[in-house]
């Protein structure tokens, strides 16, 4: 949307001023722009690689829970940050812990085979490289193509696949496309089978493969308004007014609102983190966000094997995150909080409105009419949201977290943005794909998402139980086949924890702590709505599928470990499946009454629509974390009634 639909008027004026907004306040607040330059500065002072010294990220080193849980307002705040730096010119990660107390490097591991995900300043150098190369330019004749400005490359990750001249080396693998002119849609004229390889050290294209030549669609479909002759009649506007102002409150990166309390994070890799999450007082999760991505591609045709992509582990989507616009992302009376990053020579990132806070109406919550009285009673149900939207080349994934008045913790992610397409003979899609047009196709696949969720629920010793459904057998205890009852069970070991949904005995599952009952003598818990588990069609044991892994149960539970952060590992890029969620329960750790992480393993299954193309109307996924036992009844009794004086008749126009 265009900037001038900003109105700074419409926005909240909960937050602090600017130079407030950014003194450090929490222990879990996220670095400050100064911060980030101070850790620049001691690392560059000691520099793992010399002047070839890069960096991957910079981001807070999280104190231990105790620190946490023991700090007040006013006190002194111990600093550190967690460091990946690499070379420009060879393989391997320096991983380096420096502390902002001290001003020292105070921990300091390499890891030589590891590479660092791909930056976000390479994406127009690996597109220039490409235009460059002559067995690239060679390619682009023979489909008719002359003038390189033209060609549009998207860096894709390039997995691990023993292909022989790729060992050993930080590669990335490209697919092109031809824009027709300035700001047209260039995902409408894909250049089919023609795809390079680059180094990232060397900075060379390695390899050029082509498949063979497919003509090069040539029908515009476009999406920008410059190029939209007709719109439909403009619809009224629906305003979200809120005259007396917002509910919520910010004290730097701590954010209130009604008997919610927790800290706003963000970084390079996750995006949106949240952390030391409690209602009314009560500790629910000390830490929750997004932690891995994978993108699987159904076709083995041409190079499209190789799209099995890791957005957040191979690219890091927090660099990618939109500047969001008032009246367009964002509607409403709206919060925004800008993030700070790092860029690859050190120098801060700052995305200004990266994070919406806002709260919306989320519909009836509670009523009910007594027929012999003729009384009701209703109770309107709102959220606080908290989101974000990150663009991943072709792709924009919309990240909602919602905290309902009523307990509910809950997880939307929306995708939207353009499909990834490919070219194919008019009429002849094969197998693999749908045609959106004619001579383009987009390719069936999926994104499967994994959650970390670091629960403490009423502190920080909790358990874990699975609940199924059975039907009583016909019989003497069931005379009349109706009889039905739900079994839980507590699974004490992380492997015994390693489970997928079943949607026959509708399971379910739960944290609790056995340490705390509710007035029924039950424990306290949180149930865990999975609606949304797919099934990984990646064969497990093929390079994609080993290293994507998780994907094979839709729920894990570790014990918790602070250096145990991602389900498929700390370095994604070029990695071959180990060091993630099977290797970290190899152990078979107790799970039972001691400090936990829930994994929950979720996504999209996506058979291309026609409809899809050129932009795809948004697709939800998610999943949400419910009071189970947790309150000693309904906990909205307590809201006082009211009737909103805004709302009115429609009187809509009758024929």
């Amino acid at each position: 949307m265009s900037l001038t639909a900003e109105s700074d008027h419409c926005c909240a004026t909960s937050s602090p001023a600017p130079a407030e907004a950014l003194a450090v306040k929490h222990p879990l607040q996220a670095l400050t722009p100064a911060e980030i330059i101070r850790v620049a500065a001691i690392v560059n002072g000691d520099p793992p690689y010399g002047t070839d010294t890069r960096f991957e990220t910079i981001e807070l080193y999280e104190p231990e829970k105790s620190a946490v849980r023991d700090f007040k307002p006013g006190m002194p705040i111990s600093r550190r940050a967690r460091v990946n730096v690499f070379s420009t010119a060879k393989i391997g990660v320096t991983r380096l812990v420096v502390s902002l107390d001290t001003n020292e490097i105070v921990s300091r591991q390499e890891v030589p085979t590891a590479r660092p995900m791909i930056q976000l300043e390479q994406f127009l150098a690996i597109e220039g490289i490409v235009r460059q190369d002559p067995a690239f330019i060679a390619g682009c004749a023979r489909r008719g193509i002359t003038d390189m400005n033209t060609v549009c490359i998207d860096p894709w990750s390039a997995g691990n696949f023993s292909i022989p001249g790729e060992e050993g080396r930080h590669l990335c693998h490209v697919f092109a496309w031809l824009r027709l002119r300035e700001n047209e849609n260039f995902y409408a004229h894909p250049i089919e089978g023609l795809n390079a390889v680059i180094d990232l050290k060397t900075w060379e294209v390695i390899r050029v493969d082509d498949h063979g030549v497919i003509p090069i669609p040539m029908k515009e479909a476009n999406y920008e308004r410059d190029f939209v002759q007709t719109t439909r009649k403009p619809l009224k506007p629906i305003d979200v007014v809120q005259p007396q102002g917002v509910n919520f409150r910010l004290d730097g990166n701590q954010l209130s609102w009604d008997k919610w309390r927790f800290i706003v994070g963000f970084n390079a890799r996750e995006s949106l983190t949240l952390h030391d999450i409690s209602y009314n007082g009560r500790p629910i999760m000390h830490r929750a966000s997004l932690v891995e991505m994978v993108v699987p591609y159904g076709s083995p045709s041409n190079g499209h094997f190789r799209k099995n992509v890791f957005d957040i582990g191979e690219y890091g989507i927090g660099k990618l995150a939109n500047s969001l616009t008032l009246g367009c992302d964002c509607l409403g009376a709206i919060e925004y909080l800008d993030v700070h990053l790092n860029t690859m020579n050190g120098d801060v990132l700052t995305i200004e409105k990266a994070i919406c806070i806002h709260e919306e109406d989320s519909g009836l919550l509670w009523k009910h009419w007594d027929f012999r009285t003729d009384r009701a009673e209703v109770r309107r149900a709102r959220k606080l949201v908290v989101s974000c939207i990150c663009t991943v080349g072709n792709y924009e994934y919309a990240l909602y977290w919602y905290f309902h008045i009523d307990g509910t913790i809950e997880f939307e992610m929306k995708a939207t943005g353009i499909i990834n397409t490919a070219a194919c003979i008019p009429g002849q899609p094969g197998k693999y794909a749908c045609e959106v047009m004619p001579g383009v196709v987009g390719h069936i696949h999926q994104h499967i998402f994994c959650a970390r969720l670091d629960v403490a629920i009423d502190g920080d010793q909790n358990s874990f139980v699975e609940c199924n459904t059975i039907a009583e057998p016909e019989g003497p205890d069931n005379p009349y086949g109706n009889a039905f009852y739900e079994e839980q069970t507590l699974l004490t070991t992380e492997r015994a924890a390693a489970r997928k949904a079943n949607a026959a005995s509708q399971r379910y599952w739960k944290v609790i702590n056995p340490n705390k009952t509710n007035y029924a003598g039950s424990p306290t818990g949180y149930k865990l709505d999975a609606m949304n588990c797919v099934t990984p069609f990646v064969n497990a044991n093929s390079p994609s599928g080993k290293r994507a892994s998780f994907v094979q149960n839709h729920v894990w539970v570790t014990a918790f470990d602070t250096e145990q952060r991602y389900p498929a590992g700390e370095y994604m890029n070029h990695s071959d499946g180990s060091g993630g969620l099977a290797d970290f329960i190899a152990n078979d750790r107790p799970i039972d009454n001691t400090d936990i992480v829930l994994w929950h393993v979720f996504g999209l299954h996506h058979p291309v629509r026609i409809e899809d193309f050129p932009v795809q109307p948004c697709v939800t996924t998610g999943f949400k974390l419910t009071p189970s036992g947790f309150f000693n009844g309904n906990p909205c009794i307590d809201l006082p009634p009211e009737v909103n004086t805004a709302s009115c008749c429609a009187m809509p126009e009758r024929t």
